[in-house]
């Protein structure tokens, strides 16, 4: 399971944006989830059965762990397990009748439209900085995923009818639409830094490392922390962040659920409504500023 783990891991570091903290805690969790496993002879994901699951958490409990305790490690194996299904390890979740404890369901940070627009107003000369620029506008105008962003073929970008063709989990795909100004932006980058980044080769990919090769999710997280340092802005800012916002800026905008869960790819619009908090503050703010008793 150790290599499982491990790529389950990355993608929390790389895709998610997880602090070291956090990934040291995950690890943890799923090392005493992994040792279970491993009493019971099971070492590959595909035998994991639910048995497994309660019989684990059984003896968490018998080891007098705090609940809390058990609750965070129970979310860290689904969140693995939710993992597998979706890189295809696994034909179906065992932990999906498994209810999380509902303080875990934590409510994503965001970053402010200001603090966006800082990002996107760092001055460009070189082409790196050029394809940084468009990367962040992109990763903002549509919610896409890092991995997403860096698989986009030309052919997957029609500026003219603007929007973008995203593959999300399972080679799912969907159409996103882009405004103007993202328009514009990726248009100037094709003309431009792209023709110098890709140095002749014949990549087939809308964004190039310096020499000319396709990028990884690892480079498109690497971009965005080097144009956040850039704009002066001290705090974590990640990919994924960037999708955090692209929602719940929407929705605080008034834009529809239902389409929000669309334009971001989720398979359940249960997985969309976690953005949902937005309304609730600014309903809170309202009646606080306007209500006689508030």
């Amino acid at each position: 399971m150790e290599t499982f783990i491990a790529d389950f891991v990355d993608y929390l570091r790389v895709e998610c944006g997880a602090s070291a903290n956090t990934i040291q805690a995950y690890r943890g969790d799923l090392a005493s989830f992994s040792a279970h496993l491993a009493r019971h002879g099971i070492r590959t994901p595909n035998r994991i059965q639910q048995s497994h699951l309660l019989s684990w958490l059984a003896a968490l409990k018998d080891d007098d762990l705090a609940v809390t305790t058990i609750a965070r490690r129970l979310v860290a194996a689904k969140m693995l397990c939710r993992f597998l299904v979706n890189e295809g390890y696994v034909v179906s979740d065992p932990t999906a009748s498994l209810a999380s404890p509902a303080l875990w369901q934590r409510i994503p940070n965001v970053m402010s439209p200001a603090e966006i627009e800082k990002m996107l107003s760092v001055k460009c000369e070189s082409p790196i900085a050029v394809r940084n620029r468009a990367i962040l506008e992109l990763l903002y105008a549509t919610g896409a995923r890092a991995s997403e962003v860096a698989g986009l073929a030309l052919a997957d970008v029609n500026l003219d009818a603007r929007y973008v063709r995203c593959f999300g989990k399972g080679s799912k795909e969907r159409m996103v639409p882009i405004g103007g100004t993202t328009s514009d932006v990726l248009k100037d980058y094709i003309a431009g830094a792209r023709k110098t980044l890709a140095r002749r080769r014949a990549a087939p990919n809308l964004f190039l490392s310096y020499h000319g090769r396709p990028m990884r999710r690892e480079d498109v997280w690497r971009a965005v922390k080097e144009l956040a340092a850039q704009a002066g802005i001290a705090k974590r800012i990640y990919p994924h962040l960037l999708r955090h916002s692209f929602a719940t800026h929407l929705l605080e905008g008034g834009a529809d659920l239902l389409a929000v869960q669309r334009m971001l790819g989720h398979a359940d619009v249960s997985t969309t409504q976690v953005y949902t908090h937005v309304d609730r503050n600014r309903l809170v703010a309202v009646h606080k500023q306007f209500h006689p008793r508030a």
